[in-house]
């Protein structure tokens, strides 16, 4: 790996910078696709500990949310009460006008509405292409596919948002 790639993920109530996540999930791929839980969380935590801090009184709380992100890159079920809370927003894009102006706004909005969000803005294009949506810049709201192929405008964005923040 040339570079150490570092994923946000939420921990609680908290986005947590991993290091070396991608990387990890790919090579524990074929040994814990089909692993419970507790085994997933097992070995990623064992894995990410030698590369991350990982505080021992949330050791659990973090394994539940590498099991969590690790069967989202498996394309497996998340239930509900696992999946994070808040609102998560994703712009996939690999770095277009339009792709640059839907963050943008995006930020504007999050910033008139006072809402704290986990936003991320995917320009990987494998990554992307994991979410099987062709048309740039697409646009997820809590993982909900909500706009592709246009920039909505902001007074669309903040009902959006708005709606699933209560």
């Amino acid at each position: 790996m040339e570079t150490d790639d570092i994923i946000q993920i939420q921990i609680g109530n908290f986005p947590i910078g991993i290091v070396g996540l991608k990387e990890v999930m790919a090579e524990l791929a074929p040994t814990l696709a089909n692993a419970s839980d507790e085994e997933m969380a097992g070995g990623l935590l064992e894995r990410l500990a030698k590369r991350n801090y990982i505080p021992g009184k949330a050791r659990d709380e973090y394994g539940q949310a590498f099991a969590r992100e690790f069967k989202k890159y498996l394309g497996q079920e998340v239930s509900a009460e696992a999946e994070t809370q808040g609102v998560v927003i994703k712009v996939l894009g690999q770095g277009c006008p339009n792709c640059h102006a839907l963050t943008q706004r995006i930020m504007e909005v999050l910033g008139e509405l006072k809402l704290a969000a986990d936003f991320e803005h995917v320009t990987d294009i494998k990554e992307i292409a994991r979410y099987g949506i062709l048309q740039s810049p697409a646009l997820l709201i809590n993982g909900t596919l909500m706009a592709k192929g246009t920039v909505p405008n902001k007074s669309q964005l903040i009902d959006w948002i708005k709606k699933v923040s209560g």
